[in-house]
Parts: structure tokens; C-alpha cells; sequence
């Protein structure tokens, strides 16, 4: 028997369609940063690291909102890539710190020109007015509901 209760379609949602685009535009980044190697979490490591000279796994764990154990993972495959490279911390000699190698400062600049390229491929049909005011929303979301972990996957 059909309940008679009217539900609206999936269309009428607006988190249907931000999925529909980011699932879009996520997939297509990480099949270009698959192709240099690396994964879409490992790029953010990796880009995470980009203006710093070393970082503590932990203080990357936050920044990134993953476990320690999550990002020591993600490390240990960056290192076996020869793109990390971890060193006793000079201040505290129990802790550890990951940084660049220069293969890894030469492939994120490699790799932020990829994230532009499929920014353009996805959003260059917008006018300006449109595209500042879509990054106004979204921002305004990510504030109001106070969300932190960048995305990775």
C-alpha cells in the first residue's frame, strides 16, 4: 500500500547538488594528481607543508582534522615516495618532524597548477560576480556550521 505522504524528489535538495558537483570535482583532481603519484590526502599533506620548513605530525593532524595515526600513514607513503623526509625535532628530541624533500618542492607547485586546471575546467563558465559569490556562500556555511577539516577524499 503507497504511503500517502509526499516526500520531495532528491533534485529538490540542495545538498544533492553541491554532492552532485563536488563528487564531479573531486574526482577529477584526484585523477590527475593519481597520475604524478600521489593521492588526493597526500597532496594536502604535501601542500600543508609548502610554506612551512618542518611541522610535527601532531600539529599536521589538526590542521588537516585527521588522527595522528592517520597522517603517520600518509607520511610513511610519502616518505617511501621520497617526497617526506622525517627528522628529530631540534627543540624536543622525543618528537619527530616531517618535511620536504626537493622533489616533493618541485611536484606541489605540479600539483597546484593541476587544482587550478580543474578549478577552471568546473568553474570558468562564471562570471565573477558569480564565482565571489559562490565562495561567499559556501564560506559562509563552512563558518556558520563552524567546519574545520579540509577536504581529503
Amino acid at each position: 500500500m503507497p504511503l500517502s505522504t509526499s516526500i520531495p524528489d532528491l533534485t529538490a535538495h540542495l545538498g544533492y547538488w553541491l554532492r552532485f558537483v563536488s563528487n564531479h570535482v573531486s574526482q577529477a583532481f584526484a585523477r590527475k594528481v593519481e597520475a604524478r603519484g600521489v593521492t588526493v590526502a597526500e597532496w594536502v599533506l604535501l601542500r600543508q607543508l609548502w610554506d612551512e620548513d618542518t611541522l610535527a605530525p601532531s600539529r599536521l593532524a589538526e590542521r588537516m582534522g585527521m588522527t595522528k595515526g592517520a597522517i603517520s600513514k600518509l607520511a610513511e607513503r610519502l616518505i617511501a615516495k621520497s617526497l617526506l623526509v622525517r627528522a628529530a625535532d631540534p627543540q624536543d628530541a622525543r618528537a619527530q618532524t616531517l618535511a620536504l624533500t626537493p622533489a616533493a618542492r618541485t611536484l606541489v607547485p605540479e600539483l597546484a597548477a593541476l587544482a587550478d586546471a580543474n578549478d577552471a575546467e568546473f568553474f570558468d563558465h562564471l562570471g565573477p560576480d558569480d564565482r565571489a559569490a559562490l565562495l561567499r556562500v559556501l564560506r559562509g556555511i563552512v563558518e556558520k556550521r563552524g567546519l574545520k577539516s579540509p577536504p581529503i577524499e
